[in-house]
Order: structure tokens, then C-alpha cells, then sequence
């Protein structure tokens, strides 16, 4: 089970490179208002998304303890940056708030994950 876990550990973190390197990837673009969602950033959001709902489950059959109110607030925060990768993916340019704010969630998410044990 250890190894599957493992995994699916490896996976989140691919998509948390490929959303956290859309997004730095625009930064530059944020300054002339030519910035967009890449699709790399929404597949990895949705990495994000499918491979932490399976970790929590693999943990759980595996009878680890696991902290439910942390795994609500980061699902909370993934969700909001689904919703906000989601709806601006087509748009031609991103206002910087909304970009920013998207790199903003993502390092909040990164920061639950590691600094709340």
C-alpha cells in the first residue's frame, strides 16, 4: 500500500508543478495584461484534485489518521482555483488579480500541506 501511496504522492506533486508553473509562466505576461489560464494549469488542478481525494482514501484504508479539517480547507481552497482556472481558460487575457490570485491560492494550498502537521 506504501508504494501506491507513494504514488500518489508523486502525481500531486505534478500537478502542483504544472499549476504553480502555469502560473509562473504568466507572471511575466501580467505586466503587459496579455496573461491566460494555460491549459497545463487547469490539468493540474485537476491532477491536484483527483489524486488528493485518492491519497486521503488510500490513507484512510490504510488506517492512517487523517486530519479531515485540513483536508476540507485545502479541498476548499482547490476548489476556488478550479472555479477560477475554469471560467477564465477560454478568455484571450486575465486580469492580473485574478492570475494573481490563482498563484496565491496554489501557494496557500502548498503552504497547508506542508506546514500544518
Amino acid at each position: 500500500m506504501d508504494v501506491l501511496i507513494n504514488l500518489f504522492v508523486a502525481l500531486h506533486v505534478i500537478g502542483i508543478a504544472a499549476l504553480l508553473g502555469g502560473f509562473l509562466y504568466q507572471m511575466k505576461a501580467m505586466g503587459t495584461g496579455t496573461a491566460r489560464m494555460l491549459p497545463g494549469m487547469l490539468h493540474g488542478a485537476l491532477t491536484m484534485l483527483v489524486t488528493g481525494l485518492a491519497l486521503v482514501g488510500l490513507n484512510q484504508a490504510d488506517g492512517n489518521t487523517v486530519n479531515n479539517v485540513k483536508i476540507g480547507i485545502k479541498l476548499t481552497v482547490l476548489v476556488a482555483i478550479l472555479v477560477l482556472v475554469y471560467v477564465k481558460r477560454d478568455d484571450e487575457a486575465v486580469s492580473p488579480p485574478v492570475l494573481g490570485a490563482v498563484g496565491g491560492l496554489t501557494v496557500l494550498n502548498i503552504g497547508l500541506a506542508t506546514l500544518w502537521t
